[in-house]
This record gives structure tokens, sequence and C-alpha cells, in this order.
């Protein structure tokens, strides 16, 4: 199962830019003791949040599936605002960001990582 976005889908995500913000949304199964790695993960790339201006909007255990098939209740859901695409696109592209994310690939054994558009109301 893929865990980090990989080039091609940054391709992806940078062809849709209509240059405005996007919230990632971030579905996160633990491998086996993986949930003290991924926090040591949270606080080292706090970093690279305010560098990119990322701002972490809500992170909360999973709790009760309401309505979902077998396997889909994750154990931590994550909404992350980047100002833009680029801007998410540039902090996975560096090189010191790229130095801690084996603590997120060791942590996870699934991941959704999925890019969100703010409603305009």
């Amino acid at each position: 199962m893929a865990i980090n976005p990989q080039g091609a889908d940054l391709k992806r995500l940078l062809a849709e830019d209509d240059g405005g913000p996007i919230v990632m949304l971030n579905l996160l199964r633990y491998a086996e003791n993986g949930a003290a790695q991924y926090e040591e993960y949270a606080t080292r790339i706090a970093t690279f949040l305010h560098r990119y201006g990322g701002e972490v909007l809500y992170v909360g255990d999973g709790s009760t599936a309401l309505v979902a098939e077998p396997g889909q209740a994750w154990d931590t859901v994550l909404l992350v605002r980047y100002p833009s695409r680029q801007a998410f696109s540039r902090m996975v592209a560096d090189p010191e960001y790229q130095a801690i994310t084996h603590l997120r690939t060791g942590a996870l054994t699934e991941a959704v990582l999925q890019a969100t558009i703010p409603w305009e109301r």
C-alpha cells in the first residue's frame, strides 16, 4: 500500500492547481506501536508546516464508524490546510523534510492523503 505521495501523484495534484488553498485529508492506520513513531513525525513536521504556510486544522482519534465497510475505520484523522498545492509540493520535496519521512512511513500500514478544496458559500 502507498503511504507517501510519489512524483506522479504530485504532478496530478499540481495539474489541478487553481492557485487557491487546499485542505489535505489524512486518514491513518498505524502499524503495531506506530502511534508513538507518528507522534515524533508530527512534532518534527511542525517546522515544515510553518515554513510552507501549513496549518493543522484538526487531528483526532478514530472512533465508531457508523457508515463504513469492514476495514474502513481509521486510527487517526488529520486535516492540514496549505495556502496552495505548490506550497504542499515544495514542502514534500524539501530535502530536510525528506529526511524525516521514514518516521511516517514506518509508523503506518495504510494511509489516504487526499487534497480537498474548500467550498465557497
